[in-house]
């Protein structure tokens, strides 16, 4: 019997949220004292799509959507991902069915959020068994080609939430203002798909990967030979010789003018940013405290955000088949 643990709605695309800095994450649970990424073992993708239209976008056009967005994720070089399109179904996107359903569902309670995923997965390997994704029919949709300034655009949505279900978390490669009047904060820009704030109704830019996706859905669904072309940073980040949970770490790569990051996740402050061209980076240190901490950790994570931005005072050679060899980053008290 597998045993399985179900994951709450966790991936979410809103309408506003605070501003942050540059990342991306791969969703993950604890095992023992390791963490285990989520991933699809068994391809392809075999998926539903709920059988209901809504006002402006029938079913059929939703399939159509989610096919040209599994294409996109699929498209990146170097992988090894497939999908599969079973049919139609009567079936909300809700798991523990067995089955990995896309649909509208209305939910009026969700005031902002557009789109969400949910898994259940295997607790020990860290497989995905069934994942769901549904679309918020409270707001309203458009797949036209160009977008529809009064409505948000079905495919970037579903681009942004099959992200979370090929085991992706949130990228932080974006800015935003204040919303005035209003409470919230509207978008000015962003660089990457997974970045958890959507971009106003008729933009369909997010209908694009940027390189923060790529890097991402590579290093957790690479093949054997692309693993072999790409290398890697690792190090640590220490305060006053302690090591510092949940620092923003960043990699730039002056040739391909791409900015990539990660994260220190446990408390010696150790991270590993994977699958980087080879190369010449500047490493940049920053803490999360113009983000809403729990869009990339939970709520009872020992987040340090009580120190300056840093650059480590070299740059780092990312070889092929490699690694850096660690570095220390030593950060300053606010």
């Amino acid at each position: 019997m597998i045993a399985r643990r179900r994951i709450l709605a966790a991936g979410a695309l809103v309408l506003a949220m605070s501003a942050m800095a540059h990342a991306y994450l791969k969703i993950g649970f604890s095992v023992g004292n390791r963490v285990v990424s989520i991933r699809w073992n068994t391809l392809p993708i075999r998926y539903f799509v709920t059988n209901r239209d809504i006002e402006g976008v029938t079913a059929q056009q939703l399939q159509g959507v989610a096919d040209r967005a599994f294409a996109t994720w699929q498209r990146v070089p170097g992988i090894s991902l497939s999908s599969q399109f079973i049919g139609f179904t009567s079936s909300n996107p809700v798991r523990g069915d067995g089955s990995t359903v896309i649909g509208f569902q209305a939910r009026p309670d969700l005031d902002r959020v557009l789109g969400a995923t949910n898994w259940v997965i295997d607790n020990t390997t860290g497989a995905v068994l069934e994942s769901d994704i549904f679309l918020n029919s409270t707001f309203a949709w458009s797949t036209a080609a160009n977008g529809d300034p009064s409505r948000f655009d079905v495919e970037s949505v579903t681009l942004h939430e099959l992200g979370h279900l090929l085991g992706l978390g949130h990228s932080a490669l974006g800015e935003t203002q204040l919303r005035a009047p209003g409470p919230g904060r509207d978008v000015l820009g962003k660089r990457a798909v997974m970045f958890p704030i959507a971009y106003p109704r008729g933009i369909v830019l997010d209908r694009t990967l940027e390189a923060d996706d790529i890097v991402g859905i590579t290093d957790i669904y690479a093949t054997t030979e692309t693993e072999r072309r790409l290398g890697s940073i690792a190090g640590k980040v220490t305060l006053n010789g302690a090591g510092v949970f949940g620092a923003h770490v960043t990699a730039f790569n002056s040739a391909t003018q791409t900015l990539i990051g990660g994260f220190t996740l446990n408390t010696q402050g150790e991270f590993v940013i994977s699958s980087l061209e080879p190369g010449l980076y500047v490493i940049r240190v920053e803490p999360l405290d113009d983000a809403d901490l729990d869009s990339f950790f939970d709520d009872d994570d020992n987040v340090n955000i009580n120190f300056k931005p840093a650059y480590y005072a070299k740059l780092v050679a990312v070889p092929a088949s490699g690694t850096s060899g660690s570095i220390e980053i030593k950060v300053q008290p606010k």
